[in-house]
């Protein structure tokens, strides 16, 4: 098993690398999951998740990856017609959800590596019937962080419009406001700024989320938000639970409260931001490369850059680990013009340091 002294070289935006400590606690015994013990298992995460997800509801953790409560967030939370925020790959798969359950899509798009701003929503919404808005807060495909704030605002001025977020790679990493911000539902998976190993989905659902819930007949039976509510208002799973992931999940809460707790890893995952955004002002810069991503418009948990002309991302990210590194190559049509720096989970800026001194000795 990996030790504490090789951690840190595994950069890819996702699954993030796991700490020995949390591999560690995985290896715990199996107990009877409608017992005592797994009440008070759920217990103890209980108010280290509504921490986490900056919210007073019962947080949901399922058994899947984050895609099945993207379901979920559709399943439960549109009736008829969605307007889907697409900037990227993760917009576009939200979209393509909405479509397979049989519901209506109206896509907003821009172009990679921008965002939908308030005003392009507010247009969009005035001349649009629709009952819900899907948004990804932190597109993982581009670095791009959406206004997640200012566009909540802009929902709540419409009727009877919910607001159902993908907050994938920005959950745990930077500042997401659930009830301060009204958001009907938003979700992660367990593999990305909470650094654990992928197979859970968490989520928060507002009470007007599971109210149109229950006036929805073809949500679905295993990824229903209303029985995920009920239990966990219980402390119980809605199904068999994945155990080995839910061991990990406290012992990575405990580990986040000893250091400091949410806001101090926010801090962090700013900290690495900026990081990345020195270099490229200066030594990154000097090689030729740039942010995809407007500045005030830079995911906190990975950075997405354009590499130099005439060099090759999918090149690049290979000669990275042939120095004993991950780092990611672009997504989809990016693959080739761009790299992806996942530094999110538990990594230092120390290390993120090092980690770009590869990439320069790499072109230079």
């Amino acid at each position: 098993m990996m030790n504490a002294a090789e951690f840190g070289r595994f950069f890819l935006p996702g699954p993030t690398e796991v700490h020995p400590e949390i591999l560690q606690a995985m290896m715990r015994p199996m107990i009877a999951h409608r017992g005592q013990q797994m009440v008070d298992l759920l217990a103890s995460a209980d108010n280290p998740l509504r921490e986490l997800f900056c919210t007073e509801r019962a947080v949901l953790v399922g058994t899947c990856a984050a895609t099945g409560f993207m379901e979920m967030a559709v399943r439960s939370g549109v009736r008829h017609r969605a307007l889907c925020l697409v900037g990227g790959a993760f917009g576009e798969r939200f979209a393509a959800i909405v479509d397979a359950t049989g519901r209506d899509v109206i896509r907003l798009n821009v172009p990679l590596g921008n965002t939908i701003e308030p005003d392009m929503l507010e247009d969009a919404l005035r001349h649009s019937d629709v009952d819900a808005v899907t948004v990804v807060h932190s597109e993982t495909s581009t670095g791009a962080l959406a206004p997640l704030q200012e566009l909540a605002e802009v929902v709540h001025s419409f009727d009877d419009v919910l607001l159902l977020v993908d907050g994938v790679t920005s959950i745990a990493g930077l500042p997401v406001l659930t009830d301060d911000w009204g958001l009907d539902f938003v979700f992660t998976g367990s593999q990305k700024a909470l650094a654990l190993p992928p197979g859970l989905a968490l989520g928060a659902a507002s009470e007007r989320m599971v109210e149109r819930a229950r006036r929805i007949p073809e949500r679905g039976a295993y990824l229903d938000v209303v029985a995920f509510q009920e239990a966990a208002t219980k402390l119980q799973p809605t199904n068999t639970p994945a155990l080995s992931l839910l061991y990990a999940l406290i012992a990575q809460l405990d580990r986040i409260a000893a250091s400091g707790g949410i806001t101090a890893r926010w801090d962090r995952h700013e900290a690495m931001r900026k990081t990345v955004e020195e270099w490229i002002s200066g030594r990154g810069g000097e090689l030729g490369f740039g942010y995809l991503p407007d500045e005030d418009r830079r995911s906190w948990t990975i950075s997405c850059l354009e590499v130099p002309q005439g060099r090759n991302g999918r090149e690049i990210a290979k000669a990275v680990a042939e120095q004993g590194w991950t780092i990611g190559s672009g997504y989809g049509s990016l693959k080739e013009r761009t790299i992806r720096i996942g530094h999110m989970g538990d990594h230092t800026v120390e290390r993120l340091v090092a980690l770009l001194d590869v990439i320069e000795g790499v072109l230079r």
